[in-house]
């Protein structure tokens, strides 16, 4: 394509590293409803964490800008959309944020433009459900006045090392003309190189399988923790001597939340009763991952218990409340239902995270995270996540005489816990 000008739609952990590698190559505009966050990226910093200041920085000075406001979009030639695709309270897939992009799509398209979609979702949305939104808000017809493909997001919130650049992308296109068209615009940009699939749908499935893989085989692993620990044995032990073996998978038992991997497997399982199947390994996977944090909650009572601890108000400290190490990002956070556990045996719960934005973690599930530690002394301690700050972390003084110490991550030394997964 030549005279490219990008409009990345939705700034959040996956828009924003884009919109800005985009932009050393081409005229890019990142385009978010959310008026206080692009007053924030446009003073240079991202609360994410995922592009570093000096980065966005430097984008800025270059010509990169954000935008709240659809009409500076207008007149762009190649739309990117990468909002949230998330799950409701019965975790069916909630498509709104979709289809109010393609309605900010479909203000601002013009002939010829393409629209590219890199949200998860299930085979079929990109051109059953949101392509109709772009026709009717456009007046345009789909593959005649304009042009559509799917790229999947595979960014990593909190990974410094597999950074989007570092990342192959899959791309495809509306036709096989617009496939090669889009998959040329990302390969300029990534160095890891593209693959280009056969449709559409294609690239859509590759994409929810990814994760569903991976929730799948850690579902595996707890459910060989559950039975380790009924059976006196340490999983972390046995997973240890079972990965001398050259073709054994090195997944870990643990908490499953998240944007991707713990509401992904959701949309494929919705696809596929849509067409008739019930999906039995995927949902029980689902199952067996969102019922590890109540699962840490009993075995901590469990163990206060047999160590003569009064369960009934006492101090429960627990270490980390982020979906994943070493970022902020608190959605989907499985931390939340050891809290919600605790807090039903009338615990006195403490959750400390750095990296936690306080406010965000009050707005989103009325809980106070703290930032700093005192000098109270806990009846027990939880590693829920392993930031690097955690790793060497000295309980002595945060705990009582008489005292439990669970690791769910696995990273602190068996000789100075109680339990762990």
């Amino acid at each position: 394509m030549k005279n490219v000008k990008i409009a990345v739609i939705g700034l959040g952990y996956v828009g924003l590293p884009l919109a800005r590698l985009f932009s050393t190559k081409y005229t890019t505009i990142g385009f978010d409803m959310n008026r206080s966050r692009v007053q924030a990226l446009m003073d240079g910093h991202d609360s994410t964490l995922e592009v570093p200041d000096e980065l966005l920085q430097a984008a800025l000075k270059n010509g990169f800008r954000c935008t709240s406001d659809p009409e500076e979009i207008r007149g762009c030639n190649f739309y990117v959309v990468a909002v949230p695709t998330p799950v409701d309270k019965n975790h069916n897939p909630d498509l709104t944020p979709l289809y109010r992009a393609s309605e900010t799509v479909g203000k601002v398209i013009s002939e010829g433009d393409i629209v590219v979609y890199e949200s998860t979702v299930y085979p079929g949305v990109t051109e059953d459900e949101c392509i109709p939104v772009v026709e009717r808000v456009s007046g345009l017809k789909f593959n005649a006045g304009f042009f559509a493909g799917y790229s999947p997001e595979r960014i990593n919130p909190g990974d410094k090392l597999h950074t989007v650049e570092k990342i192959r992308k899959v791309t495809s296109g509306s036709t096989p003309e617009i496939g090669k068209k889009i998959d040329a615009v990302y390969a300029s940009v990534i160095t890891a190189g593209t693959h280009l699939a056969p449709s559409i749908k294609v690239a859509e499935a590759a994409k929810v399988i990814e994760n569903s893989q991976r929730d799948i085989n850690i579902a595996f692993v707890n459910e060989l923790s559950k039975i380790f620990a009924c059976m006196g044995i340490d999983t972390q032990e046995v997973l240890e001597a079972a990965s001398t073996k050259w073709n054994f998978l090195p997944f870990k038992p643990g908490l499953v939340g998240g944007h991707c991997i713990g509401v992904d497997p959701y949309y494929l399982a919705q696809c596929a009763q849509g067409y008739g199947y019930n999906p039995e390994i995927i949902l029980a996977g689902r199952r067996m991952n969102d019922g590890m944090g109540e699962y840490v909650a009993n075995q901590v009572v469990k163990l206060m218990l047999k160590k003569g601890i009064q369960v009934l108000e006492a101090k429960v400290l627990i270490l980390g409340f982020t979906f994943k190490e070493n970022c902020p990002d608190v959605r989907n956070t499985k931390v939340v239902d050891i809290v919600r556990a605790l807090q039903s045996y009338n615990v006195c719960v403490t959750i400390y995270d750095p990296w936690v934005n306080p406010g965000i973690a009050r707005k989103e599930y009325g809980i106070e995270v703290v930032g700093q530690l005192t000098d109270i002394q806990y009846d027990a301690v939880i590693l829920a996540v392993a930031h690097d700050q955690f790793k060497k972390l000295e309980t002595d003084r945060m705990v009582k005489a008489r005292h439990v110490v669970y690791d769910v991550k696995g990273v602190w030394e068996k000789e100075v816990v109680d339990g762990r997964l």
